[in-house]
């Protein structure tokens, strides 16, 4: 498997991104163990202490934990608190942007519904 990282950000912080990711979406549950550093670097072709790296920082903020000999797993409420994380960066990233130009440009929040409503196809 060949991934297109983004030059962007670094790797460590994509891999950690995309077990984030494979946790919201259902593919690891609490207390499963993840995919190792090893099969990361393999699958990845990067270096295995890039993988271990990004692991490292899911560990750091409580999302996974080590089972000695057995490996990474994902910890009990990790799903929650990495929404509620996504969820303070979305607000911080482009809500708070979009209400600064929402703002400059005289848009009332109704204006605002009716663009999101616009761009989801008109749906609620």
């Amino acid at each position: 498997m060949r991934v297109s990282f983004d030059e962007g950000q670094p790797i460590f912080q994509q891999i950690a991104e995309m077990i984030e990711d494979d946790i919201l979406s259902g593919a690891y549950q609490e207390e499963e163990q993840v995919i190792s550093t090893t099969q990361i670097a393999k699958a990845f072709q990067i270096n295995p202490a890039t993988a271990v790296k990004g692991i490292n920082l899911l560990v750091d903020t409580g999302v996974l934990y080590k089972k000695r000999g057995l490996g990474m797993f994902v910890a009990q409420g990790a799903k929650t608190s990495i929404m509620n994380k996504r969820q303070e960066g979305f607000y911080n990233e482009f809500v708070l942007k979009l209400l600064d130009e929402a703002n400059k440009l005289s848009l009332s929040s109704e204006d605002i519904i009716a663009m999101i409503k616009k761009g989801k196809g008109g749906s609620g």
